[in-house]
């Protein structure tokens, strides 16, 4: 069992009984409940069903005490699911939380137990141009780089992500030293043929307009898949499109596209990211073939 799950992905949505709160005081458990408050002095208030918890400021988050992590890591918390470790239950009913305990336990079961190339549960926190930061246990935070969220070229990390999303992500680099983690995704959602082999030359299908060349708009079928259609000057970057596919090409990695028409985004639902790899370690990854393909070397 893994008990250092990104914080969203354990939570007991019925709340905890007092006598289960004692229960994991005793043992170390960690637990995962909702924060609900911020108060004006920065302490969470989390609602554990039975009856509230108080984590203090200083236990809200690794970092706080030394003031290497600003207090909108605190205020951010509200509303959502947060781990902790039940550390005093007061006489007269007030419980205690450390959620600080937490991470530090799980920072040290990571850099312990794991390394580059292990494929992790993440769950996406925040959103940039640059990449999505992901909670990789217990709020622990990792950056995944922009270039390494898929083979299709984005320019913003919203484009692949929503926050609060539950991925998986392969662990591209550890440094012991500043206990920093960096992520990569796009080695999970499949190879060329593998992605390939999800179409038909003949089929009609959507797509996103990625970029728009002189010679063509590559256009987007699935994250670690894009085809190139015919020049269209109709076309921008982001448009969803149905496009009819003319021809498929493995032995070159290409895809022959005709663009039919837009779409409104706002009736195209996004499409569930597909995972061919979700668990386990990989050293090498290699996307297309030994003529126009390349080995990514993971770590």
């Amino acid at each position: 069992m893994n008990y250092y799950l990104p914080e969203g992905m354990d939570l007991r949505r019925g709340g905890y009984t007092m006598e289960a709160l004692r229960k994991a005081m005793t043992d170390g458990s960690i637990l995962q409940a909702t924060a609900t408050v911020c108060t004006e002095g920065h302490d969470l208030l989390v609602d554990l069903g039975c009856c509230m918890g108080l984590i203090t400021r200083e236990e809200t988050a690794m970092g706080i005490r030394e003031g290497t992590v600003r207090d909108i890591a605190i205020l951010s918390r509200v509303g959502k699911p947060v781990c902790f470790r039940v550390t005093q239950i007061q006489p007269n009913g007030q419980v205690l939380l450390s959620r600080r305990l937490a991470q530090e336990e799980a920072s040290e079961h990571l850099f312990e137990t794991k390394r580059p190339g292990d494929i992790i549960p993440a769950v996406v926190t925040s959103l940039a141009s640059f990449g999505a930061f992901c909670d990789i246990g217990c709020g622990l935070s990792a950056l995944m780089g922009i270039e390494t969220i898929s083979i299709s070229r984005i320019s913003h990390s919203a484009d692949r992500f929503e926050e609060d999303q539950q991925i998986f992500a392969v662990i591209r680099h550890m440094d012991h030293s500043t206990r920093r983690v960096q992520l990569s995704h796009r080695e999970l959602l499949g190879t060329w043929d593998e992605n390939a082999d999800r179409f038909r030359a003949g089929q009609t299908v959507t797509g996103i307009v990625r970029s728009v060349k002189d010679y063509g708009a590559f256009i987007e079928l699935s994250p670690n898949l894009s085809g190139l259609a015919e020049p269209n000057t109709d076309l921008h970057v982001g448009d969803v499109v149905s496009v009819y596919i003319k021809s498929i090409l493995p032995e070159r990695l290409k895809i022959k596209l005709v663009a039919l028409r837009r779409l409104d985004p706002r009736t195209q639902p996004r499409k569930p990211l597909q995972y061919y790899h979700t668990c386990g370690h990989m050293d090498h990854w290699r996307y297309g073939n030994d003529t126009f393909g390349k080995t990514i070397t993971v770590f």
